[in-house]
């Protein structure tokens, strides 16, 4: 691999306009690169991703393609180039969607519960909990990053578990690496109590309490959506999940769903599994219904003992009004 010493690195706007070179502008960033003895006869592309290390090869490739790369002067055109020693190429580099994902974004956050450890926060649907792919902007973790600079020193700002995009609900955020060490433990070690109200298709049958016990792993079929999966045939996890049920009627039920581990889209999964797909969920076969526009799903109930202080914390979510519309609709109730 390159090293640092290999390179004579230049970032002087004076030896080079931004107009030099192709598809540069204000936020772009011009470097300039000698190549060592060294790396003689090394592709373009290779030199580049080893020394260029915050960008993937295939961006990297992409800027040759684009023209924002020059060797010698003369504007590289292949990424199979070879170059030789002392060759000097000047790359400019524009921010990808990646680089600029974890960035401070203002943004109203609903928080329950604060101190210097932590945050508990109710999130509401529609909002994306970590920056990925289609959503490298406007996510929990930008606002995070917002609201208290110090996120930046904390992995994931603290995100210790995650809820669906359009899953409402309850949070729990660290502020500090050790708080955020001992909230991922304890959570592996099933000591946070997260419960969730979830809104089903298909009247309810059969006992009022139920054990889903089903690993969990992709959908040999599809690789975008979450199953239940034979192990001895397909990769997975094991996945566990406490169902009650808490109202029935004609059309479906109200099911309280307590998580023993944390699989992607779990409750979604189980419930599916066992013929209650939840309202709205198109991707587990779901329909919209009871005016729902997102899976009926709501992170109401968070209990632990507090990671420092060791007091017992317990936090509730109201119902967000389109799931509340919901079960009035089907005649449901929380209460008694």
């Amino acid at each position: 691999m390159l090293k640092n010493s290999a390179l004579i690195i230049s970032m002087d706007p004076a030896e080079a306009e931004p107009e030099d070179v192709a598809g540069t502008g204000p936020q772009v960033e011009l470097r300039e690169l000698t190549v060592d003895p060294a790396h003689h006869g090394e592709r373009l592309d290779k030199c580049l991703v080893n020394a260029i290390t915050e960008f993937s090869r295939s961006y990297l490739q992409q800027l040759i393609v684009e023209g924002a790369v020059e060797v010698n002067g003369v504007l590289a055109v292949k990424a199979s180039s070879r170059l030789k020693a002392g060759d000097r190429f000047r790359i400019a580099l524009q921010a990808t969607p990646q680089s600029r994902a974890f960035k401070p974004q203002a943004m109203p956050l609903q928080i329950v519960f604060q101190d210097q450890h932590m945050l508990v926060i109710d999130k509401p649907a529609g909002l994306v909990v970590h920056p990925a792919p289609g959503n490298w902007s406007g996510t929990l973790l930008n606002g995070l990053l917002a609201y208290d600079p110090a996120f930046a020193d904390v992995p994931r700002a603290g995100i210790v578990h995650r809820l669906d995009k359009d899953t409402s609900g309850l949070m729990l955020i660290a502020r500090t690496r050790p708080v955020m060490d001992i909230l991922v433990q304890m959570i592996a070690a099933r000591s946070v109590q997260r419960q969730y109200i979830a809104l089903a298709h298909r009247p309810w049958s059969g006992p009022l309490t139920r054990e889903v016990s089903s690993p969990i792993g992709r959908d040999p079929k599809n690789r975008l959506r979450m199953a239940v999966v034979d192990l001895a045939r397909s990769a997975g996890k094991a996945a566990r999940t406490s169902l009650e049920m808490l109202c029935n009627g004609d059309s479906g039920c109200l099911v309280r769903c307590t998580l023993h581990t944390g699989r992607t889209h779990q409750i979604r999964v189980h419930m599916a599994s066992i013929g209650h797909a939840l309202v709205a969920d198109l991707a587990y076969g779901g329909f919209a219904e009871v005016g729902m526009q997102r899976q009926a799903l709501h992170a109401f109930h968070l209990g632990l003992t507090h990671p420092v202080s060791g007091q017992a914390l317990d936090f509730q979510s109201a119902l967000p009004p389109d799931l509340h519309a919901g079960l009035r609709q089907w005649r449901f109730s929380l209460e008694g």
